[in-house]
């Protein structure tokens, strides 16, 4: 789901809602009401149901309060979905986080981080990211994972490359980990019935000397629960960059020979 809206005045409103800058409700009877608590509502219903049962009607029954007062706070659903992420974005960098410490144990602690939000709000997952609105939530966990980067004798560039590889990892991750989750109760059919469900295909894949790779495999390769995969990429994605930088001048980034990037 995008969070970008073809309306002008979108990006403009979405800002000054985010940095307090926009004009607050003046007229009528004093607001029982408020920018943070019509947000904690949304960020309850997306939790618990999916972004897609997320609409202002649905966040007014939530407050008790008819739909059309909502609109005094927050123009439309795509604005306060970005104030939404921005919300969820607090979670970083939390009270725990390490200060003046070395930059993988900073890196470390984003992208576990970054976890722990995926899981406690999985919708962020639906959501499109790649050009969310930027807010004091998501502009802190920016900081905090550069301030990591620092002294490390790589470009700004390379810097922004260490964290879109990180992010890119984390979310893959946890995107694979909350959506077997949610296949599970959607469907009623756990991960252990899902596969014993394949035994008999894959016996005969595995006897027909098609796949010999695959069933050379010791038995127990898929007994990893999910988070331990994720960690144990986690090391070996941070040993890779940690390789990048005990190169020295030496290395090449590829980063300055124009736009080869991912999009």
């Amino acid at each position: 789901m995008t969070t970008e809206n073809s309306d002008g005045g979108y990006l403009r409103r979405s800002l000054d809602l985010l940095w307090g800058s926009g004009e607050r409700p003046s007229r009528g009877p004093k607001p029982g009401l408020t920018l943070d608590r019509i947000v904690d509502a949304g960020v309850r219903i997306a939790d618990a149901e999916g972004i897609d049962a997320l609409s202002m009607r649905r966040v007014a029954a939530e407050l008790g309060v008819g739909a059309m007062s909502l609109y005094r706070y927050v123009p439309g659903k795509a604005e306060l979905l970005e104030l939404m992420i921005d919300r969820a974005y607090r979670m970083m960098p939390g009270p725990d986080a390490p200060r003046d410490a070395g930059w993988r144990t900073v890196l470390r602690y984003v992208a576990r981080g970054n976890w722990r939000m995926y899981l406690a709000h999985p919708w962020l997952l639906q959501a499109n990211l790649a050009r969310p609105v930027l807010g004091p939530g998501g502009m802190a966990g920016f900081d905090y994972a550069l301030s990591g980067l620092t002294g490390l004798g790589i470009t700004d560039q390379e810097r922004m490359g260490f964290i879109v590889a990180l992010d890119g990892y984390v979310a893959g991750c946890a995107r694979t980990h909350v959506y077997a989750a949610q296949a599970a109760r959607r469907t009623g059919i756990s991960d252990e019935e899902f596969w014993t469900a394949h035994v008999p295909v894959l016996e005969k894949a595995m006897l027909s000397g098609a796949y010999p790779h695959v069933a050379a495999l010791a038995e127990n390769t898929f007994a990893v629960p999910g988070e331990k995969l994720f960690l144990f990429g986690l090391e070996r994605l941070l040993d890779g960059l940690e390789a990048f930088v005990g190169a020295g001048p030496a290395r090449d980034s590829g980063l300055d020979g124009g736009d080869a990037g991912c999009g």
